[in-house]
């Protein structure tokens, strides 16, 4: 089997630690890759390679930093069948779904081209008497992304074109289950002309990522991922005195109110809900109809669409959804699901009885949608992440019980209301303590240009993900104070200079 390895100094590298494991595709179970885990010596060297470029790339002014991300831009762009195919090989999402992955993550690479404008400084004239005062944001240094297998080419893009453009160098740790996207993107940013070193790949499991949390010149790190490992490489990268932003977990509610448009919000959490087999940290997992009368008029709505869900392997153009990345986890969703019904929540749909048929793609990790109905607020499937194709109504009787419901819990990463009243609407987006916010909208992803980031468990650190938190994330500010001799001879001062 082809075995996947590392990117290093501008070129692949292949892994030393003699420690590997397989790469699966999920639409047919077969193991048809392996994956090179690096030890901490192979994680030393790259990062010592990165800190080697930074001190040119750090010097390269912006503009010419920008242009050679313009570059990839464009060739991301022409080959983006190229990318979404590598993409639906490992995780198993619709071709058109990663598609939809690699523009998302090109927007932001468009952003990064933005780099003389988002890096120009401020300057006071006259602060004090004949003196003058500027400030300028410079890079870190050596900074690491470590990504997960739902984004593979979108999160790792979230991160290092905003890198890059500030002017630091970057080692990436994917996720070991869907490798080859970094490969792909390291390939073509040398391709478009970045110097060897700047951008590098080590893949690896958890001895890769406490490599990158232990090692010194790595000056901050940013993460994608579950909550209890989030909280994790945030503490443990702070006490090391790193800069670390980590996204965690969530649990989108998405609230109907009673004057909503009900044909919108049923499509809305079809594709909210069900895309990518669920597997989207801003996937809507909860669905909060106002009254009894809402519920049952959704659930008469969703029943039929789940029912019809085309599920099946990438290679269909008619599949709505693929299957889960690994056996491991289409077992955990299940398990979920078997939780749910025991603790008592009506299994409307139970996507456990889906069964796929397709000649060679029988032992895929294939699940249908459930939809469950009665579910509350104490069951498992409500307080933790299922991160799969499944969907729970908690009933309430009112908009206040509505939203007491979204801040009782721990997550609050993305959430949406879908009404026609417009008082609604604005108190909702004033009031609701979460990071992201829908009117109408099911998943409500920043544009590049803004920032994307939740509050509460859903976020450790101070800064989102790109736009200019971004920019602010991967560099530091330093303010100089200037006078200039004025020929005249003046004592020695001893008190507080105060410059008025």
């Amino acid at each position: 089997m082809t075995e996947i390895a590392h990117y290093i100094n501008g070129a692949h590298v292949a892994g030393t630690s003699g420690r590997s494991q397989d790469v699966f595709n999920p639409a047919t179970g077969e193991a048809e890759k392996t994956v090179a885990l690096a030890s901490t010596a192979e994680i030393d060297k790259a990062v010592a390679v990165a800190k080697e470029a930074w001190q040119e790339w750090s010097k390269t002014p912006p503009l010419r930093r920008a242009r050679i991300l313009d570059r990839f831009k464009m060739i991301l762009w022409d080959r983006a069948d190229q990318m979404a195919e590598a993409i639906s090989a490992e995780h198993g999402k619709t071709h058109d779904d990663a598609l939809g992955e690699v523009t998302r993550g090109l927007e932001v690479v468009e952003f990064a081209t933005g780099a003389p404008h988002l890096l120009k400084g401020e300057f006071t004239e006259n602060v004090g008497t004949g003196v003058d005062s500027h400030s300028v944001r410079q890079p870190l240094g050596v900074v690491a992304g470590i990504t997960p297998f739902n984004f593979p080419a979108m999160v790792p893009m979230w991160m290092f074109p905003v890198a890059l453009a500030c002017g630091n160098t970057f080692v990436l740790k994917p996720s070991e289950r869907d490798p080859s996207a970094s490969l792909l993107m390291a390939e073509w940013l040398t391709e478009a002309g970045l110097p060897a070193g700047v951008f590098n790949v080590v893949q690896g499991d958890k001895e890769a990522v406490d490599a990158l949390l232990n090692n010194p010149d790595v000056k901050a790190i940013s993460f994608v991922g579950s909550t209890p490992i989030a909280k994790y490489i945030y503490t443990t990268g702070t006490a090391n005195g790193k800069r670390v932003q980590a996204l965690g977990g969530a649990k989108n509610h998405m609230v109907i109110m009673p004057d909503a448009d009900l044909d919108m919000a049923v499509n809305a959490l079809m594709g909210a809900a069900f895309g990518s087999a669920g597997e989207r940290c801003m996937a809507i997992s909860v669905a909060v109809p106002v009254t009894d009368a809402v519920a049952d008029a959704l659930v008469e709505k969703l029943v039929p669409k789940i029912e019809a869900l085309k599920i099946g392997p990438a290679s269909d153009k008619a599949s709505d959804m693929g299957p889960l990345v690994t056996k491991q986890h289409l077992e955990k969703v299940r398990g979920y699901i078997d939780s749910g019904e025991a603790e008592g929540a009506k299994v409307v749909v139970d996507g456990r009885t889906f069964r796929q048929d397709k000649q060679g793609y029988e032992n895929g990790y294939y699940i249908g949608g459930t939809l469950f109905d009665h579910v509350t607020p104490d069951m498992k499937i409500y307080r933790e992440e299922i991160f799969g194709p499944a969907l729970s109504m908690v009933r309430r009787p009112d908009y206040q019980s509505a939203i007491d419901l979204i801040h009782s819990h721990e997550y609050a990463n993305g959430t949406a209301v879908f009404t026609r009243d417009g008082d609604v609407a604005r108190a909702f987006s004033q009031d609701i303590e979460v990071g992201m916010v829908g009117i109408n909208v099911p998943i409500p992803v920043p544009m590049a240009f803004h920032s994307f980031g939740g509050w509460k468990a859903s976020i450790f650190g101070d800064h989102h993900m790109h736009g200019m938190e971004g920019v602010r994330f991967f560099t530091r500010l330093k303010t100089t104070t200037t006078r200039w001799p004025s020929g005249q001879r003046t004592d020695p001062e001893f008190t507080m200079p105060t410059l008025g």
